[in-house]
């Protein structure tokens, strides 16, 4: 840990509960750490979306799995979008496959819209669609069990993306040259940083988590059970005094 520069990590799930605000416990020891550290926030989310659930805690962000970067100006005390990627997009055929993939596991019933499609050329499958109440959302699948039994399926529906277990209740997808692993990669050479100077904490780790590709990756890696436990893996891992 002595050449340790840089400290990654998920948002949802490992600093807060899913789309819910950072809670002051985590937001002190975050402040612990920008002391000695350079603090990356890793989303699925758009960095501002992800800045705003976050307090506008002074931090620099990658959005959508690496399709966005953003950086905190300490001066103006605002977010800064470095950069903004878009990948073309079929919605026809996204849609049909999706449809295809609710009347084969009897997902027929859901709120609002079956697939939301971003402006980078990502989209989300949300399993209870897309205007199911957070409190249902927060419900259906806390040990993930339902969606990894549907992520084979699912990931083979959409060959050409990148496709991961989100959030609560949902699926990811972007292309496939994107996703947090290749995302730290380029932001590590974009930054001159060599291996060991960055270090990442996740809770999807697990097969079809978001953070899985960073956990195969090399890159130094702490698995998080619980966002109400990081502060006390930040002291084991020897970060704070």
């Amino acid at each position: 840990m002595s050449e340790l520069r840089v400290i990654a990590m998920d948002l949802d799930g490992t600093l807060t509960e899913h789309r819910t605000p950072l809670e002051e416990e985590n937001r002190a020891v975050l402040n612990r750490l920008r002391v000695k550290y350079r603090l990356l926030m890793v989303g699925a989310g758009v960095c501002m979306r992800i800045f705003r659930q976050l307090g506008e805690f002074p931090i620099d962000i990658i959005g959508s799995y690496g399709m966005q970067y953003a950086e905190f100006d300490s001066e103006a005390r605002r977010l800064h979008i470095c950069y903004t990627e878009t990948a073309p997009v079929d919605r026809e055929s996204i849609s049909r496959k999706a449809q295809a993939l609710r009347e084969r596991f009897s997902l027929t019933e859901f709120d609002g819209d079956g697939v939301e499609f971003h402006e980078t050329g990502a989209f989300t499958f949300p399993v209870l669609g897309t205007r199911a109440p957070i409190e249902k959302k927060l419900a259906y699948d806390p040990d993930c069990a339902k969606r990894k039994a549907l992520y084979p399926a699912v990931k083979e529906a959409f060959p050409d993306y990148h496709v991961m277990i989100g959030g609560s209740s949902s699926f990811d997808a972007v292309p496939a040259r994107y996703g947090k692993a290749n995302a730290l990669r380029r932001y590590m050479k974009e930054q001159g940083l060599s291996a060991g100077q960055l270090l990442y904490f996740g809770d999807g780790w697990q097969e079809g988590g978001n953070d899985r590709d960073v956990y195969e990756s090399g890159i130094p890696f702490i698995r998080v059970d619980s966002y109400r436990n990081f502060g006390a893996l930040v002291q084991k891992a020897g970060l704070l005094p």
